[in-house]
């Protein structure tokens, strides 16, 4: 089916484990560009990419998924499963299922994590990678302060109480003016049959987290995976999850890395910041070459 303004189709893909996940699909799978695939941050989903989709599907194919648990797609009934590994193994199966044999991704946060397991699981897959916001090192205070809100849900009776309590939230995030905390808080919440708005995703989702007390495997030797592949690296000047010093290792560990911070923004840039779009096109125009393909 084909949403309101023709931007984008949807369609759901079965995983193996038959739980149905939710993609929204933008642009001509025949456009010239490299297709992007947009990865979203933890609690995230593909509601977050609209702007970036619809502004690039011009010139290529965007896909945008809802990781199982976020926003579309089924909540596992087994908490368990939500796992790195298991999404790794959804967007596997995901390329196949949209014939995607080679992409670009924009990851945000999570997302681009998994943007480097997938250099390690499928290297060729990958002709670019764009990490919003994430690096090997993540600071605790950013970590404490993203686990202190996802395993609770906190219920708003309307969009005004919802907008009022995303910025206690992220209230670092001063950039935002009230059209886009607006469009933010509509990429957060869902409307329930009740009608109260409820986070947008499985609150269980954190108890992998929890069980795990935080413990994160050494992410540097997946940030290796990327030695041959571009990148670009986005990074919020005022990120409390990714700090200036991981950013700076980051560049000597990989010395081709693209590297541009947003400034005056927190964990994580919008990608609509006139700075970031720049170095977003032509981060793109650089992959596609003269020979669009």
């Amino acid at each position: 089916m084909t949403t309101e303004n023709q931007a984008y189709s949807e369609r759901w893909i079965t995983a193996q484990d038959g739980l149905r996940l939710y993609v929204r699909d933008y642009g001509d799978r025949l456009a010239p560009g490299i297709a992007l695939l947009c990865l979203g941050g933890l609690t995230r989903n593909s509601k977050d990419f609209h702007h970036l989709a619809c502004r690039l599907s011009d010139q290529r194919r965007v896909i945008c998924p809802d990781y199982r648990g976020r926003g579309r797609s089924d909540y596992d009934p087994d908490w368990r499963r939500y796992r790195p590994e298991t999404y790794l193994r959804d967007l596997t199966h995901l390329l196949a299922a949209c014939n995607l044999h080679r992409v670009v991704i924009c990851g945000t946060s999570m997302g681009g994590l998994l943007s480097m397991a997938l250099a390690v699981a499928n290297p060729t897959a990958l002709a670019g990678v764009i990490l919003n916001d994430v690096g090997p090192d993540l600071a605790p205070e950013g970590l404490t302060r993203i686990m202190s809100y996802v395993g609770v849900d906190s219920p708003q009776h309307d969009w005004e109480g919802a907008i009022a309590h995303l910025k206690q939230l992220f209230g670092r995030d001063s950039h935002r003016d009230e059209t886009t905390w607006r469009r933010f808080a509509e990429a957060t919440y869902r409307l329930a049959d009740s009608g109260l708005l409820h986070y947008d995703w499985d609150v269980a989702l954190a108890k992998p987290l929890l069980q795990s007390a935080g413990a994160l495997p050494d992410l540097w030797k997946l940030y290796g995976a990327l030695a041959r592949v571009p990148v670009l690296a986005l990074r919020g000047g005022l990120s409390d999850v990714l700090t200036e010093a991981t950013f700076a290792r980051m560049a000597v560990e990989k010395p081709d890395l693209i590297q541009v911070t947003v400034p005056n923004v927190g964990h994580t840039p919008e990608l609509d910041e006139p700075l970031a779009e720049k170095a977003i096109d032509e981060f793109l125009a650089q992959l596609d070459g003269p020979n669009r393909s």
